[in-house]
């Protein structure tokens, strides 16, 4: 009796213990870039570069990924993102545009997106590089 009741009690153990297991598998929505960064590098004053950039994603999850805020910092705008759900392995855009002054400056912007994942519901994009004067 004792050892049926243990037989028992550690299946139901190893029950308990892979359903967990098949859980922690589950990934949800996963935002991720085809990029973590656009860097521009150096740019000269006399050859400014375009300041609109579609920045690339893919939902690499495995559930739908919903994109609930998508705001740019420093005088940047967000022209354009993805309002419906992505389905897994889908690819999408997110459209910025900003303007550089003509002049010296480090070029240091970022586009911070909230998504629904439990584990990390928010993502940022840098957009880096640095304006000089030709010598």
């Amino acid at each position: 009796m004792v050892r049926r009741v243990f037989s028992v009690a550690a299946f139901m153990l190893l029950a308990v213990f892979m359903a967990n297991a098949g859980d922690n598998d589950k990934k949800g929505p996963q935002l991720t870039f085809e990029n973590d960064r656009h860097d521009y590098g150096t740019v000269y004053v006399d050859d400014m570069p375009e300041t609109k950039l579609d920045i690339k994603f893919t939902n690499t999850g495995d559930e739908p990924l919903v994109l609930s805020r998508v705001r740019a910092c420093c005088g940047t705008r967000v022209t354009s993102w993805p309002r419906e759900p992505i389905m897994p392995d889908e690819e999408e855009t997110i459209t910025v545009e900003f303007r550089l002054a003509p002049r010296p400056q480090r070029i240091s912007r970022s586009v911070t997106v909230n998504y629904n994942n439990e584990q990390q519901p928010v993502v940022r994009y840098r957009i880096t590089g640095q304006v000089v004067e030709r010598e």
